[in-house]
């Protein structure tokens, strides 16, 4: 589930991060991009990107005590 949640959050950062980069390369200026659902779009990439990192080292860390818990710890013994 979290990492359904962490594949979410970074590629809508990504899309978004494209949508500007082809808003701009169609001549979209920057009175354009305050109005309608751009606002949103510019500040996805800002804030999404560094949650999708956060999220990934939870994941990491959910991984890694699951792991643990269930003793297979990769030792060979």
């Amino acid at each position: 589930m979290l990492a359904a949640i962490v594949g979410a959050v970074i590629a809508l950062s990504v899309l978004a991060f494209f949508a500007i980069i082809i808003g701009t390369w169609a001549g979209m200026g920057s009175a354009d991009f305050s109005v309608g659902v751009w606002p949103s779009v510019t500040l996805m990439p800002l804030f999404g990107l560094p949650v999708g990192f956060v999220l990934i080292i939870a994941l990491l860390i959910v991984s890694t005590r699951r792991r643990r818990g269930a003793g297979d710890h990769g030792s060979a013994e």
